[in-house]
């Protein structure tokens, strides 16, 4: 279980939310309404006040490190650090099998600067799925793929929802919203709100 207990920043929140286990939380609305930022603050990347817990053990409790590895948040823009794509993962026998469903299976000898955006997006979620973390932050994973690639995707997120891995998505698209959330929630000027129509 994943929950906030009136998170905020100046411009989000308070927010309190509350995810089971393999389940899919998306956040939908328009962009400016602090949809990133409230991934930032959850991350704790930016300052931030409130309360934010994973299986009854305060972030407070853990090393920023250990909350990061357990908590991994994907930005829309990845960030990199060297210029072989390669020296960005840890060889194990996983690897392979999360690039190969993404369709970069033979990325790992590439230029960094070679990448699109949308490469860029799909590595970044596989190597946050290489700590095998227990929430998974999602911002805009699709946003620059084709229907192919976005369906890969998809498939990638419901893997890990079956693993008992808590997803929060931040879309721009409602369709997706129901295609792989179990619930939806709007933002709108900082707040969230059960989105209209959505099943709770």
């Amino acid at each position: 279980m994943f929950k906030t207990v009136d998170l905020g920043t100046r411009h989000v929140g308070p927010v309190s939310i509350n995810v089971a286990r393999g389940e899919c939380l998306a956040i939908l609305g328009a962009s400016g309404s602090g949809k990133s930022l409230f991934f930032r603050a959850i991350a704790d990347l930016d300052p931030n006040r409130g309360e934010v817990y994973l299986n009854g053990k305060s972030r407070e409790d853990m090393p920023a490190w250990e909350w990061r590895r357990q908590v991994s948040y994907v930005p829309a823009e990845t960030g990199w650090w060297a210029d072989r794509v390669g020296d960005h993962f840890d060889a194990d026998g996983e690897l392979e099998d999360l690039l190969r469903v993404v369709d970069l299976k033979d990325a790992l000898g590439w230029d960094v600067n070679r990448l699109s955006t949308g490469e860029r997006h799909r590595l970044g979620i596989v190597r946050a799925l290489q700590a095998r973390p227990n929430v998974l932050l999602l911002d805009e994973p699709t946003a620059s793929l084709d229907a192919d690639m976005t369906g890969a995707v998809e498939r990638l997120i419901k893997q890990q929802l079956a693993r008992d891995v808590c997803v929060l998505l931040v879309s721009h698209d409602p369709e997706q919203a129901k295609r792989i959330a179990d619930r939806s929630m709007r933002m709108t000027g900082g707040r969230l709100q059960p989105e209209t129509g959505a099943a709770s």
